[in-house]
Formats: structure tokens, sequence, C-alpha cells
């Protein structure tokens, strides 16, 4: 599977605050990625360093493997880092031209972005007129002139109501399901749940956790194993009454549970299968204790 971007210990020290510490973790094409913490976590600074507009103190990262320079490679991304800022006499559409000619793109993608976030009937519209909530899908349909590879979000929903919050979701959604990789800043866990693949969790610039949501998730922790033949590895565990979910991922099975299942039982049930693992190592961080852990010092809202 394609890297799309790699970051590899980063650090970032303003004076006395270490606003990030060795932070590492890597961003696989086609997942939606959350990077979820409270404020002075660390996620906008992330942002910030791998978009090229802030310095690291330690540390590097990478676009596409190294494949190509950074200037280049940000030519494939969109983003949005602060609010909406557009000429707010223009009108949508007008907005958007001015876009594509500072990137030196055509028109064609118009009506295509607008119609995606929803705002085609108000095209003609000025952007004084809009709502804080039309505002932030007119940046997102900015962001999608050039059909980046990666769309890099930061707070999408934040000072939005609740049905600015569900369309910009939906539309996230929908992004994601078109093949383009995302990567979002969030304080919510709600919005990591329900929009997001993967997740980083930030507490004053270190991270807690780093994987599949799905893996937070499990109330009775889950196994990460591998054999020879994944394919037969995952029939076999598909006869075990604990498990509820299986799951391939870098050539690696995740094993979801619904009951408790220790790592000698799971072994000695796929041995007397003829299978034998090469891999097999237990993980029982659930969401909640996560969280509980990083509300220690810091807030963190669920809604």
């Amino acid at each position: 599977m394609e890297t799309i971007l790699t970051i590899e210990n980063l650090s970032k020290r303003y004076g006395r605050v270490q606003a990030l510490k060795n932070v590492s973790f890597s961003i696989q094409k086609g997942h939606v990625y959350g990077i979820l913490g409270p404020n002075g976590s660390g996620k906008s600074t992330t942002l910030g360093i791998v978009l090229n507009v802030v310095n690291e103190t330690s540390g590097n990262y990478k676009w596409f493997d190294g494949k190509i320079q950074t200037h280049e490679a940000l030519k494939k991304v969109g983003a949005i880092i602060e609010r909406p800022n557009f000429y707010p006499y223009m009108t949508a559409e007008e907005n958007l031209k001015l876009v594509c000619k500072i990137k030196n793109i055509g028109y064609a993608k118009i009506i295509e972005k607008l119609n995606l976030v929803g705002l085609t009937e108000r095209k003609d519209s000025k952007f004084s007129t809009f709502s804080l909530g039309m505002k932030q899908r007119l940046a997102i349909a900015s962001a999608l002139l050039n059909d980046p590879e990666i769309l890099i979000l930061d707070e999408p929903t934040n000072g939005l109501d609740p049905q600015g919050i569900h369309q910009i979701r939906d539309i996230i959604k929908e992004i994601a399901a078109k093949g383009t990789t995302i990567l979002l800043a969030s304080h919510l866990l709600d919005e990591v749940e329900k929009v997001c693949s993967h997740v980083v969790v930030l507490r004053k610039g270190e991270i807690l956790y780093s994987g599949s949501v799905d893996a937070m998730s499990a109330n009775e922790g889950f196994f990460e194993i591998s054999s020879n033949d994944n394919q037969v590895l995952k029939l076999i565990l598909n006869e075990h009454p604990a498990v509820s979910q299986i799951k391939e991922e870098d050539e690696k099975v995740l094993v979801y549970l619904k009951s408790e299942l220790s790592a000698s039982d799971l072994n000695q049930f796929l041995f007397s299968k003829n299978i034998v693992l090469n891999h097999l190592v237990k993980r029982k961080n659930s969401l909640e204790a996560q969280f509980l852990e990083l509300t220690k010092n810091a807030t963190i809202q669920k809604n």
C-alpha cells in the first residue's frame, strides 16, 4: 500500500514549551486519519510542520516515500488549517475562479466541487451572505479543486451548529469514498469515531496511541497475528466463537474479540488446525482506557 506521509521522531519547541516530542506515524493511501487531542496537544503544530509553514526543531517527515521534494509534493495536497478566508464581495464561483488562477489550474472542476459540497445553488451568492457552515464547505471545495491525493483539515467542524457538523462529516465521508486520503485534526472523540478509520491520540505533544479506530474500540482487546498463509488463517479464525471481527492490515491479521480469549488459547486452537503463527501480539488498550488517560490533565469532548 502506498505511503502518503511518513513522520519520524518529530519534535517542536517554542522556547520553554515542548509542543511536540518524538512524534512518529505514517499515513497510507485511501484511509481517513484523525489526530485527536485537546487544545495544546500538538495537533495544529504537526499539520503546520508537514505543510511547511512551521519549522520542526528535530526529526523529519517525507511525502510520498520521499520520491519528490516537499514543495512539489504539496501540489498534491489540499489543506484547510485556518478559518475560511475569501473575498466577501465576490460570489462563491468567483472566489473559486480566483483560487484556480492562484494555483494555475483550469476552471473545469469548479461546478463539480460546488456540487460535492452542496453549494451549486449558491454559486452566484456573495461569500458575505454565507453561514459559517457554508463558508467551511466552500473552503473544502477550494481545497479539492486540484484533485489532491490527500486532504488535510484542522478542526473542520469547530464552531458549527449540529446541522453544519452533520453536513461536514457527510462530505468528508463522501470525499473518502471517492478514494481521497484524509488527515483531520480534532478534539472531538465523536468526530473521530464517526469518520476516521485510523487515529493518533496526542497529549502535550506526545503520542498516547496510534492505530485503527476499531482496535481502540475493541472492548475485549484484539490480537495482531500472522502466518505464512493469512488467507487460510482468516478462514480458520472465523470458526472460533470468541472472534467477532477479522481484518487484514499491513500483512497482519487483526482479530477483534467478543469474549475473553488468551494468547495461549488462541495459539493452541490455531495449532490444532495446523496453523503455525509467526507473529502474535495481544493488544488490550480500549477506547475508554485511552481517553481516561488522556483526560487526566486535559479536557476532551465526546460530542
